[in-house]
């Protein structure tokens, strides 16, 4: 299967070929940019559904709301600039927080911010499955295999390494910041076109009962509008991964991310509120947008399929990121230390097989129905951004930096706004599914915990005795499990004598015939080692060998036992199936032994 794993991922890389895996300005924009910049396509129509309530005749707060999200998203993004700077070692909200709020806010945040990537892959991909599907309903019915494959190709790409995703993905990614530039200018020229009027695309009428506008309502709709910032604390967990100096491209790179992202949000909305558009369930606002500037031609449809690519490659944020955070925790033992590994590739591959099985479960699970994992999105990230940014004041107030007040008094007023977001998504989206996220953060807490116990024990468990033990005053007992007499047996025999004289062998009898004649043959083979035929009433091979071994482990509790266990291994891996794997199953059973060791011979069988 090697040759199939290298025509998927490629060749092995050298450890010293790292540093030509980094990422350029350009190319990590691309990768850490798609999770923000496809929000654009649905943060206005989240604003806009929270208006609807009041009618089209308040539709004027839809750009006032959004400027409102991209001051946000400016305070935000100054306080990651600073956690950059300050933390050049990635890990973003987690290492912000472990530094200067304590273990238990860390987790928090890094729970937080893993359950978020998830979501993001399972939400991206299934909305742009449902992009796919919209265009194309006779995939419909095939919707969920369909998104299972694309997880699986952006998976593959990832497992390729990071710098080859990059150059996969970034075209569809500058696409789309193109066409929707584009329609932009070319709304906004049309509207200068005919003197400043508004142009309607359709009919305003109210989607259903209106009510009055109120506070609350205008807050809600405006953290609806906050999901623009979903992907924003990207860049801040990979900065390993720019081209040095890390810091200071990685602060680049995000500036114009905020610049692009803020620019096309503000004027999506705008364009919404002068073309009079509604929130449609039939047809989504860029769609809307796209028809009344576009038409329906070949612009159009450009955009679509820009738009469906940006949402779809939005999970590859989460590739890139997922894994990188999981490696920083799995540094300080608060997740399996397989995580913080790179592979082939020199990348975090088992962090990224991880995300890829979770998300393709939570699609699984939710029929690949956006509007099911909606209302778990937004809180973890809400929640990340809020113990970042009081993680971030506690080190201004701690540094002795300058304008360590002023940057503190900045962080402070992200993280009371952050925290006004989250306390509102919290209620408004609570008994719609995000009370699943409120548990699952601190069970994964409770778990991460629970891991670090297992490391701490098992490394108080490993650590050097005082006094070294004396070989001199151990003796050494071997057990060799037979079956039948072949090469294999005398290898395994030849082994057992170059290291002690005590060996014993055993046999479970299933057949007395063949127990017999095995007998015979033994004595023949070595008559100085004795055979102890086991009784097996209940044919069962691993219980008889379990309980001999522990008979003979307590003659001597001090005495050293080792089994030797004779293995024939076909070199053809499909002969496998012609045998029972004894040699495996006994492997096994044999590990719930304490103080016994395990050897096996391998004999090759061509």
């Amino acid at each position: 299967m090697d040759w199939f794993k290298r025509l998927l991922i490629g060749r092995p890389l050298l450890t010293h070929e790292l540093s030509h895996q980094r990422l350029t300005n350009w190319t990590a924009l691309a990768v850490f940019a798609s999770d923000a910049l496809s929000s654009v396509a649905y943060a206005t129509d989240e604003i806009l559904l929270a208006l609807a309530k009041v009618g089209p005749a308040y539709l004027y707060w839809v750009p006032i709301l959004s400027g409102a999200v991209v001051v946000l998203l400016f305070i935000v993004a100054s306080s990651y600039k600073q956690t950059i700077q300050s933390y050049p070692s990635g890990g973003g909200a987690y290492t912000v927080a472990k530094e200067n709020l304590g273990a238990w806010p860390a987790l928090m945040a890094g729970a937080a911010l893993l359950v978020d990537y998830v979501l993001t892959v399972a939400v991206s991909v299934s909305a742009g499955t449902e992009a796919i599907t919209s265009a194309f309903p006779e995939f419909y019915d095939h919707r969920i295999n369909l998104a299972l494959f694309l997880i699986f190709v952006i998976t593959v790409a990832n497992l390729r390494g990071i710098r080859e995703s990059a150059v996969l993905f970034s075209p569809p990614v500058y696409a789309f910041v193109g066409f929707l530039g584009f329609l932009i200018v070319s709304g906004i020229g049309k509207i200068i076109a005919t003197h400043g009027g508004i142009i309607s695309s359709q009919t305003l009428t109210p989607m259903g009962p209106t009510e009055s506008l109120s506070l609350l309502l205008l807050l809600m709709a405006f953290s609806s509008g906050c999901v623009a910032l979903t992907g924003i604390e990207a860049i801040s967990n990979g900065v390993m991964a720019f081209k040095p100096p890390e810091s200071e491209n990685a602060n680049k790179v995000l500036g114009r991310l905020v610049l692009i992202l803020g620019t096309l949000l503000l004027g999506v909305s705008i364009l919404s509120w002068l073309y009079g558009v509604i929130p449609s369930e039939k047809e989504t606002l860029l769609s809307q947008l796209g028809g009344a500037i576009f038409g329906r031609g070949s612009l159009y449809f450009a955009l679509q399929a820009s738009t469906a690519a940006i949402l779809v490659l939005a999970a590859n944020t989460s590739f890139a990121d997922f894994p990188r955070l999981a490696s920083v925790m799995a540094r300080d033992s608060f997740l399996p230390r397989q995580l913080q590994n790179l592979g082939d590739r020199l990348c975090f591959s088992n962090g990224i097989l991880l995300l890829a099985a979770s998300s393709m479960g939570l699609v699984l699970l939710f029929s690949a129905k956006t509007h099911f994992l909606i209302p778990l999105y937004s809180v973890g990230v809400f929640l990340s951004f809020t113990l970042s940014q009081a993680g971030m004041v506690v080190h201004h107030l701690k540094s002795r930096e300058p304008f360590r007040y002023r940057k503190a008094l900045l962080n402070l007023v992200g993280a009371l706004t952050t925290g006004l977001v989250l306390l509102i998504v919290l209620r408004s989206k609570f008994h719609h599914g995000a009370w699943i996220v409120c548990v699952l953060i601190p069970a994964m807490v409770c778990w991460f915990y629970a891991v670090r116990r297992h490391y701490s024990h098992f490394d108080r468990m490993l650590s050097l005795p005082i006094r070294s033990p004396d070989p001199k005053n151990l003796k050494h007992t071997i057990v060799i499990p037979v079956s039948r007499i072949h090469r294999g047996v005398v290898a395994a025999l030849e082994y057992a004598q170059s290291l002690t004289n005590n060996i014993r062998a055993i046999h479970v009898n299933f057949d007395e015939d063949l127990s017999q004649k095995l007998k015979e043959d033994w004595f023949r083979l070595a008559p100085e080692i004795s055979l102890s035929i086991l009784p097996a009433p209940y044919r069962d091979l691993t219980e008889p060998i379990l309980e001999y071994i522990r008979k003979v482990e307590a003659e001597d509790p001090h005495d050293l036992l080792t089994v030797v266990i004779p293995h024939f291994v076909p070199m053809r891996p499909w002969h496998n199936v012609l045998h029972n794997q004894t040699a495996i199953q006994l492997l096994l059973a044999l590990r719930e032994l304490k103080n016994v060791v395990v050897t096996t011979v391998r004999t090759p069988v061509e």
